[in-house]
């Protein structure tokens, strides 16, 4: 009771038949989890399970608020929310975008997927667990969001940092009708890694000019520019845009509205919540294995969707999906 255990007089029933009686209310105040809940909550904002018994009230009387015991507590509690997690039904999710990307924990890696359904809200949708950004893991991600009901199909826009494994998966699946954005901040630091310093805000300031334009012709001349721009410098950030031409202007072709394009063409989104992730997981100084990296990626992203808000731009979806479904049914029809 607020956030400490304190001490009862339970009294003691007998039945002249049954013998003792357990008391309903008595096992209602020794259930563990609105305390573990709450203490799973005070952990994500940073405090160490070494350091609970000091944050309660009146610590000093505080019963069953140990390290070893607040251990205990938090392996179920984490291991509850990661059942919760990998077994939520996804079928009501009607999704818009799915950003992709990997946040590496240890020597593990672990592919997540973040949804944007369309009237704009976030969702974190599931992770696999690989050694690196590989297409088997990719391939195994869709594979668990789709047995848990969510549809992936041909109108829903993908975005991504370029990762080959990722791309190859995403082509396997969807072929040439495939709505795929390439991040736009990770192309801009490749282009400058092939660059001399002093070319490299350069470099930057003419690809975000491009892709800050409404019309996909317009964009795609700036980009042609950049491209002879960049191969008077470096032949390699010519060939590093060129190969990434068509995915950087896909929120273009598809007339993606400037306020909601601004989410898209990066992926920030997905960026903002593994940063979230990390700063909850900053105590975690020595993980003991898979089971507990997944318990604790599981309970923190249900955790960092309560942070979530709709998309800046949201009410423009609608008008998208018809441009999206127009195109389609265009290619279908010539």
């Amino acid at each position: 009771m607020g956030d400490q255990k304190i001490k009862v007089n339970r009294p003691r029933l007998r039945d002249v038949v049954a013998g003792e009686v357990a008391l309903k209310s008595y096992d209602k105040l020794r259930s563990h989890g609105q305390f573990s809940e709450e203490m799973l909550e005070r952990i994500l904002r940073g405090v160490s399970s070494q350091k609970y018994e000091e944050t309660v009230l009146d610590a000093a009387q505080a019963i069953g608020v140990s390290p070893s015991s607040i251990s205990k507590k938090m392996v179920e509690i984490t291991a509850k929310k990661l059942s919760e997690f990998k077994g939520r039904s996804l079928i009501d999710f009607k999704p818009f975008a799915i950003f992709l990307d990997t946040i590496h924990r240890g020597d593990e890696a672990f592919l997540v997927a973040l949804g944007i359904d369309t009237k704009g809200d976030k969702k974190a949708l599931g992770f696999w667990q690989g050694s690196s950004e590989n297409h088997a893991v990719c391939e195994e991600l869709f594979q668990d969001l789709e047995k848990r009901g969510l549809p992936l199909g041909k109108k829903i826009i993908f975005v991504t940092d370029g990762g080959s494994g990722l791309i190859k998966a995403l082509k396997d699946r969807f072929g040439k009708k495939l709505l795929h954005q390439r991040c736009s901040i990770h192309k801009s630091r490749n282009l400058q890694k092939h660059l001399a310093k002093k070319y490299r805000k350069e470099a930057h300031r003419k690809l975000m000019n491009a892709l800050e334009q409404e019309n996909y012709t317009d964009a795609k001349a700036m980009l042609l520019e950049l491209e002879q721009w960049l191969r008077s410098k470096n032949e390699s950030a010519a060939d590093s845009l060129r190969e990434a031409f068509e995915e950087l202007l896909t929120l273009q072709r598809l007339k993606v509205p400037a306020l909601l394009r601004k989410t898209l063409m990066t992926t920030n989104p997905i960026e903002s919540m593994f940063s979230l992730v990390r700063h909850c997981e900053r105590n975690i100084k020595r993980p003991r294995g898979s089971k507990m990296l997944q318990r604790w990626l599981g309970s923190v992203l249900l955790y960092c969707e309560q942070q979530f808000h709709k998309v800046k731009g949201y009410q423009e979806i609608d008008k998208v999906i018809a441009t999206i479904e127009a195109q389609q049914n265009l290619v279908v029809a010539v």
